[in-house]
């Protein structure tokens, strides 16, 4: 996109037809969705509670957990997403800093309704709802939120209100949520069709949103051609993405409990995944990215002294040793040191020289380490003739560690 999200969101709701937004919980879910040709999505408060907690959307999730998963899903997604902000997480005052976390973490649009705390979905029981006066409130700090801001984010105000008090006090909030400046509205759990068109006749100039619960929720489910005669504008499906997925797990893990794997066509070829996750992609910028003398550092290990010998190689072709005596073979210098590192299984790991020396420049700024003083070894041993075990040890691995001097 080159547009903000909310602008290229804005441009959809301005577009003509009707407008499908299957509801996404996590990254993977998102990338989905926008693979499938979607020019948008939700997040869905439900499924997100219920993918990242695995527990029921009865107000546990927290503004913070929401951000964070907002983020990830706006991150793995190009297209529009818009937010699913609850009941705002607390006053007006909180609501404005729910819309600025939500602009902040990329969000073309939020959903906020106008439920008391805890909130819960709007097709169960025990529904509650603010006043009148809290909730038109809520959306007119919203509003200020999204000026405050800078931003273009789009508000659809929800009301639960008709289920908490009737279809009367649903339409009149409704009405009240455009003059506060809402940009969509929407009545949840709404019981028949032609409460649906008594709603869709409420300020006519300001799109309206159809929840289509699937497996049997309170709003018939029509199609999409139906919501749009009947006058809506945008449709979101809120648990088809996570309805099949948590019967998949369930086939799988059934099969997988009696010594089978999933049958072929119940899953995507491994190589099917990695292209969906993107791993074809990230060997390509990884082609463009790499550079001609690039080694991996274990075989840089198993080179035996590498580039450390040309170091003193150089030094001695210029006749003089790191430590500035003129004697290429004085000191230290002339020593090697082999380094071994055999695992407990028996199989060595590392086998490598290296000049002493440059233990000792080491040592110099760092005498002690890991409890054992490697400096008074090496000085120890500077003098002695022939070769000398300096550590001969294991670590919490069981792997033992052997230094020599030769």
């Amino acid at each position: 996109m080159t547009s903000s999200p909310a602008k290229t969101l804005r441009q959809i709701l301005e577009s003509p037809g009707v407008h499908l937004g299957p509801a996404c919980f996590d990254g993977l879910s998102a990338k989905l969705v926008e693979r499938a040709g979607f020019q948008y999505c939700f997040t869905s408060g439900f499924s997100i509670s219920a993918a990242r907690l695995g527990l029921p959307d009865t107000g546990f999730i927290s503004y913070g957990e929401m951000i964070d998963q907002g983020h990830e899903i706006t991150q793995a997604a190009s297209i529009p997403v818009i937010g699913d902000g609850d009941n705002g997480y607390g006053n007006a005052v909180n609501v404005k800093r729910t819309v600025k976390g939500f602009i902040r973490a990329g969000f073309a649009g939020i959903l906020l309704e106008d439920q008391v705390s805890p909130k819960a979905c709007g097709h169960t029981q025990g529904r509650k709802v603010v006043s009148r006066e809290e909730a038109i409130m809520k959306i007119k700090a919203a509003v200020d939120a999204r000026r405050e801001s800078g931003s273009d984010i789009v508000i659809v105000a929800r009301t639960d209100s008709r289920q908490a008090v009737s279809l009367e006090e649903s339409l009149w909030r409704s009405r009240a949520f455009a003059d506060a400046g809402a940009d969509v509205l929407f009545i949840d759990a709404l019981a028949s069709k032609e409460e649906m068109k008594a709603f869709c006749e409420v300020s006519p100039l300001v799109p309206k949103m159809a929840n289509m619960l699937e497996g049997g929720g309170k709003t018939p489910i029509l199609t999409p051609l139906e919501l749009e005669e009947i006058g809506y504008k945008v449709v979101v499906y809120p648990l088809s993405l996570i309805g099949v997925s948590i019967q998949a797990m369930q086939d799988s893990l059934t099969a997988l409990k009696s010594g089978r794997i999933p049958p072929p066509g119940s899953m995507p070829s491994f190589e099917e995944i990695k292209e969906i996750l993107g791993f074809n992609k990230y060997y390509e910028e990884e082609k463009r990215y790499a550079t001609s003398n690039y080694q991996p550092y274990g075989d840089r290990v198993s080179s035996n002294t590498y580039n450390i010998e040309r170091v003193r190689d150089d030094l001695e072709q210029r006749g003089q040793t790191p430590d500035g005596s003129r004697d290429p073979l004085s000191g230290i210098w002339s020593r090697t040191l082999r380094i071994k590192n055999t695992g407990r299984d028996g199989i060595e790991k590392l086998d490598v020289r290296v000049p002493a020396g440059i233990l000792e420049g080491i040592t110099n700024m760092v005498p002690a380490l890991g409890g054992v003083n490697i400096k008074a070894l090496l000085d120890d041993a500077a003098v002695e003739v022939g070769g000398k075990v300096l550590l001969d040890s294991k670590d919490t691995k069981g792997d033992r560690i052997q230094v020599f001097l030769e």
